[in-house]
């Protein structure tokens, strides 16, 4: 049956054959179609914007629903525009919520999703408010890691309302410059990495312009590049670690900066970790990120190593994007999941724990 489908501890063996008598329990045949009601909300997308402010996570509609009706009796999509959608979607208690919306914005308030769903004690994928509250902002999850004893670069967040505060850092060059809000590397480009006192100047005020944001200024790591997806059982709590190391081209100035551009270009490498140490290392740190920022069900989390090869934690995402990207990357590479699985996967693991 797809609700007995668990993750497994990840293992330092990440040899392909290993991997795969490992996880056996993630590959399944189809059984006879379970009586749930499972609901794909959307929001309304008049103007077309790839990244809406208000959707986390980006994915295929009718794909996933597709997916869905091969083990779900009754699977159906619907738009949320008006809080009168939003009050009938309360009273027809699905038995499963899956979505990438944040919050919707009625009348000028910002009613997000997953409290609704809490208060209304019906379930969903991700994790609650409270979590991606503190893993959106980039300077808040580098405290909160930095307390659980986890290491992380040196920083400090410039805030636009208080521009001259920067002027004495205390981090040495060279620094690395980004939005403290916002995914897919939006404001990370070749200036981002930063050696003197006018470049920095010239990254904040772009920053500043361009996004209208607060601004993270860290210690620049010299190392190789990972990110880490997570798949949590609910019902037993056991955190399974996938590591990838994602290499981006050099620039031209001979670094390797995951940018905006190569991510959308789609330019970067994406491999896996086959030293058994540094796949333990970097597990370890991932799964620890992921309860430290309160975590559930499923995440990704960034992490980077300095110049004598520690990990160090650079960022993390809660609602990580369903679609083939570094998510699904993670679980294919290290538990030959198919996509079809992976969807399966982060349903049945919520459906057993409601």
């Amino acid at each position: 049956m797809i609700n007995q489908i668990r993750p497994v501890p990840s293992t330092p063996d990440v040899s392909r054959n290993s991997v795969r008598e490992n996880t056996t329990n993630f590959h399944h045949q189809i059984a006879p179609k379970e009586k749930k009601l499972i609901e794909i909300i959307t929001v309304p997308n008049p103007s077309g914007q790839k990244n809406q402010k208000n959707v986390a996570i980006t994915f295929d509609t009718k794909l996933i629903n597709n997916i869905l009706s091969k083990a779900y009796s009754k699977v159906s999509t619907t738009e949320i525009a008006t809080p009168e959608c939003l009050a009938k979607l309360v009273k027809r208690k699905p038995d499963l919520v899956f979505s990438g919306v944040k919050y919707f914005e009625f009348d000028g308030n910002q009613i997000w999703l997953n409290d609704v769903l809490d208060l209304n004690k019906i379930c969903y994928i991700g994790s609650n408010h409270a979590a991606l509250d503190l893993e959106h902002n980039k300077g808040v999850a580098k405290l909160l890691v930095k307390k659980a004893g986890i290491i992380t670069a040196d920083y400090v967040v410039i805030k636009k309302s208080e521009e001259p505060t920067y002027k004495n850092m205390g981090i040495a060059y060279p620094v690395f410059v980004k939005p403290v809000i916002g995914g897919d590397s939006i404001g990370i480009d070749d200036l981002s990495l930063v050696f003197n006192r006018e470049q920095l100047d010239t990254k904040i005020k772009q920053i500043f312009d361009a996004l209208n944001c607060d601004v993270l200024v860290e210690s620049y790591l010299v190392g190789r590049e990972f990110s880490v997806g997570i798949l949590e059982d609910e019902l037993s709590s056991v955190l399974t670690a996938m590591p990838i190391e994602i290499i981006a081209p050099k620039n031209h100035r001979g670094h390797r900066l995951l940018d905006f551009d190569i991510k959308r270009l789609d330019q970067e490498t994406v491999r896996k970790v086959k030293n058994k140490t540094l796949h333990e290392k970097l597990s370890e740190v991932g799964k620890s990120v992921f309860k430290a920022l309160g975590g559930r069900s499923f995440g990704r989390i960034d992490i980077r190593l300095c110049a004598k090869g520690l990990p160090h934690f650079v960022e993390a995402n809660l609602m990580p994007g369903l679609s083939k990207g570094y998510f699904y990357r993670s679980c294919s590479i290290n538990l030959d999941m198919t996509y079809d699985e992976m969807i399966l996967l982060l349903c049945s693991n919520r459906l057993n724990s409601c």
